[in-house]
């Protein structure tokens, strides 16, 4: 039976992969970039716990890793797919 690899994040390519748990380092608003949301609506409050679903970058800069995450609700419901930066993201709950 093979078992599951860990992988600490100092070793990683990237400082997040697809299923770690991050929490928001910051408020995070709707920079225009979700449409049906209103702009400037807060899409996850600073300590908000997510995950992240998907490793990618900017298409402008391809040098700029772009993580999307989905953050909790006040019931614990995952919300819509949000794009941060490296530095808008943590793995400290506080």
């Amino acid at each position: 039976m093979l078992g599951r690899l860990e992988i600490p994040a100092s070793e990683r390519p990237v400082p997040f992969i697809v299923g770690d748990l991050v929490f928001a380092r910051e408020t995070l608003s709707n920079d225009g970039g979700i449409p049906d949301v209103p702009p400037d609506a807060v899409l996850a409050a600073a300590r908000t716990r997510g995950v992240v679903v998907r490793v990618g970058h900017v298409e402008a800069e391809p040098s700029q890793t772009l993580y999307v995450v989905r953050f909790e609700d006040e019931d614990g419901v995952l919300g819509p797919p949000v794009g941060c930066l490296p530095e808008e993201l943590t793995q400290e709950p506080a």
